[in-house]
């Protein structure tokens, strides 16, 4: 048999094409801007709003004279107006308002015999067990109403926030009053009554006093149109359902340093 020929293959190689180098794009000179200072602006002594500063009222006395003003705090007085807030302040107050007291028992809590009534077979009567079952009178009640808590939470700040709204919509429709010496007047109802025709206030009125003022008191409570509540007291729900409102003189510092100063 032949032997068979070995071929030596041959490779060529094939010249490399000179890569013509790419020139560098040219750089474009950057310009930098030049920033300036920013200078702070800074308030005159004379454009600066004084410090403490509120909403200037009048006051009147006992007779509806103006006996002078008085600034009322801008954080209660001159705040923007939230009507969701406000009805959202006075839903929580009514609600927190509400007693839980209905309450029944059922089978298990009401006191009776647990014997069983009697046999459970051979009489002809209906199956019975205890004598508490719902079935009889005297027995326990089956899905009565039971112990509930109705107390809804507020924040402070929502708080304020609201009596701000409320006191500024008041103020903003004229219904705002500030009395000096009220405390002295003598504490009969006839002269409360007279106080109150003079400054204006025929409907219903809330009065704000700073504390606990007997004297005032005795006076006013006898007339149905007025109630009375202490500054420390007052909520969004006692501004909202009275017509006018009546702070004395002395209740203002006692608001402000409730309501107006940050806690």
């Amino acid at each position: 048999m032949p032997k068979a020929r070995l071929t030596k293959s041959v490779t060529t190689k094939t010249p490399k094409k000179p890569v013509a180098k790419s020139k560098p794009a040219p750089t474009r000179a950057v310009t930098k801007l030049r920033t300036l200072p920013v200078k702070k602006q800074v308030l005159a002594a004379k454009d600066a709003p004084p410090e403490g500063a509120g909403v200037p009222v009048s006051v009147v006395d006992v007779h509806g004279a103006t006996s002078g003003k008085v600034s009322l705090p801008r954080e209660l007085f001159a705040a923007t107006i939230n009507q969701q807030l406000m009805a959202q302040a006075v839903r929580v107050y009514l609600a927190n308002q509400r007693e839980r007291g209905a309450a029944t028992k059922t089978r298990g809590e009401v006191e009776g015999s647990t014997r069983k009534i009697y046999r459970q077979k051979g009489t002809g009567r209906a199956r019975h067990g205890a004598i508490r079952a719902p079935i009889f009178v005297g027995g326990g009640i089956v899905f009565g109403p039971r112990p509930h808590d109705f107390h809804l939470d507020f924040p402070k700040k929502m708080k304020r926030r609201a009596l701000g709204s409320a006191l500024t919509s008041k103020l903003g429709s004229g219904d705002v009053i500030v009395v000096s010496g009220l405390s002295d007047l003598e504490p009969k109802t006839k002269y409360m009554a007279k106080t109150l025709s003079a400054i204006g206030a025929v409907k219903k009125t809330l009065l704000v006093t700073p504390g606990s003022v007997p004297g005032v008191v005795r006076a006013a409570r006898n007339i149905q149109i007025l109630d009375i509540v202490p500054a420390q007291e007052l909520h969004t729900y006692s501004v909202l359902t009275n017509q006018k409102l009546v702070f004395m003189k002395e209740a203002l510092p006692v608001l402000r340093r409730t309501f107006a100063t940050k806690q």
